[in-house]
């Protein structure tokens, strides 16, 4: 008796191994069967975007459920697209697990029309497609693109500076005015006072504030001064001299108009490999860096000429690792400490700059 139960039981143990292995084997992948379709707002509704009405609703866009033959919970992404484009570099709108519909602010769909190429001020054909996702693999896309037509305005976040410049065969542009130039750093508490520290050869430099041009410009003056060149039409201000090749440490206010040149001795400070910057802001967010590129002529400074950042925030660190890192809480500019706090950055195109014997930053933003 006992070995007839022990014959059921290794019976019933390898039906049920035999089952699991192909159900395992032979269990159906589900296949899409409807793609999601957009039903509103209707096609060729015009957008008028202002930058007064940027954090209202702009749209609610509605689209018909899609079904992957069982009860899943799918994951939906709204696109926008080029008219006629093949959404392969589409602007992600806003995205939904389970609904079917979802509120697009005037901000988000006037950055994504910016994003995209257009024109502000000038009406432009967009596409809008849904797409669909289960796990985030089985993907499919509206069939029907639904268009709007937008005209957004400029986008441009408030940006109440004024940029300095260096310029001179004492620097790594020379004597060209749009050639890479690098600009001064500011001390993120006060917008009139620029600092900049790091590698001059032996000559001379002064500072402007357009690139590709001559005036506005700083010049020297006498005894701790500088003198400002409004236009072309004015007298040409005296240089500022380099001795020798070294490290200096320049600073000039531009509200008492002065300024002061001392040597800066650069001989213990750190070389590193990379310095990138990292945040929810960035490409990468908090997972990884993007790497700034790093000066042949001046080994501590680095830069990057465009990267499109988020709303978000930002630290700089050394050789992809936090054991170096950098931040404080100053949007644009400011001087970073190791381990302060993180940058706030706010959705834009910048140029970065970032100087590591002093943490000074530059995020120059709205670029194109």
């Amino acid at each position: 008796m006992k070995n007839i139960t022990k014959s059921i039981i290794a019976l019933f143990a390898v039906l049920a191994l035999s089952c699991s292995v192909e159900d395992v084997q032979d269990r159906p992948v589900i296949q899409g069967i409807d793609t999601p379709e957009l039903v509103a707002p209707e096609s060729d509704k015009s957008f008028v975007l202002l930058e007064d009405n940027a954090n209202d609703v702009a749209e609610r866009f509605v689209w018909s459920a899609a079904t992957y033959g069982g009860d899943v919970e799918i994951g939906y992404k709204l696109l926008i697209d080029v008219k006629g484009g093949d959404f392969s570099n589409a602007i992600e709108l806003g995205g939904t697990s389970g609904a079917t519909q979802i509120e697009v602010t005037v901000k988000t769909l006037n950055q994504a029309i910016i994003a995209l190429g257009g024109t502000p001020e000038e009406i432009g054909s967009y596409d809008i497609k849904v797409q669909s996702s289960l796990n985030g693999i089985q993907t499919m896309i509206s069939a029907n693109p639904l268009s709007i037509l937008v005209t957004a305005y400029t986008g441009l976040i408030p940006y109440p500076f004024t940029d300095w410049y260096l310029v001179g065969d004492a620097t790594a542009a020379g004597w060209d005015t749009n050639n890479h130039n690098q600009p001064l750093f500011r001390s993120g508490s006060n917008a009139n006072e620029y600092k900049f520290t790091g590698f001059f050869k032996a000559g001379s430099f002064k500072l402007v504030s357009t690139l590709g041009q001559w005036a506005p410009m700083y010049g020297k003056g006498d005894a701790g001064t500088i003198v400002f060149r409004g236009t072309d039409a004015d007298a040409d201000p005296a240089t500022f001299s380099i001795p020798t090749d070294g490290y200096y440490s320049f600073t000039m206010n531009t509200e008492a108009l002065t300024y002061t040149l001392v040597a800066y001795d650069a001989s213990s400070a750190a070389d590193y490999t990379t310095v990138g910057i990292i945040g929810s802001s960035t490409p990468l967010g908090w997972d990884g860096s993007t790497a700034l590129t790093q000066s042949t002529f001046n080994t501590h400074l680095w830069s990057l000429d465009l990267l499109a950042l988020n709303d978000g925030e930002a630290k700089f660190r050394a050789n992809n690792s936090w054991d170096v890192n950098w931040g404080t809480a100053s949007a644009f500019s400011g001087v970073a400490t190791q381990g302060g706090a993180n940058i706030p950055v706010t959705k834009s195109k910048y140029r970065i700059y970032f100087n590591d014997l002093d943490g000074s930053y530059l995020l120059i933003p709205n670029q194109q």
